[in-house]
């Protein structure tokens, strides 16, 4: 069963983020909102943020809320944040397959990658 997931870290520390706030978006049904979460002690959601018959193929992006979660950990951003909400557009093609789409996120830098 197709399953897609996800988790964030933080550079800045070495530890998970927790309390990040994700937002899940169908691009192809308009941005429409799907889902929101919120990550863990582990930095994880708990569970799956779609599976089974959710899981069809089609455009997606998962949006997180770091600045927020930079904010509550008591970095002082500057006004504008660099970087504030970081969406991650990606594509479903095999609603079969596990999609992890992690995040790692400092104040001035992140990056993702399909993880397994």
């Amino acid at each position: 069963m197709g399953r897609l997931t996800t988790h964030v870290l933080d550079t800045a520390t070495g530890r998970p983020a927790a309390g990040v706030r994700i937002d899940l978006e169908s691009i192809d049904q308009g941005g429409k909102p799907l889902k929101s979460v919120v990550t863990n002690a582990d930095g994880r959601v708990d569970g799956a943020i779609l599976e089974g018959a959710a899981m069809v193929p089609g455009t997606y992006q998962l949006v997180f809320h770091a600045g927020d979660y930079l904010r509550a950990g008591g970095v002082e951003l500057p006004r504008p944040a660099f970087l504030d909400v970081i969406p991650i557009r990606f594509g479903i093609a095999d609603p079969q397959a596990h999609y992890h789409v992690p995040l790692l996120i400092s104040p001035y830098g992140y990056s993702t990658y399909r993880g397994s």
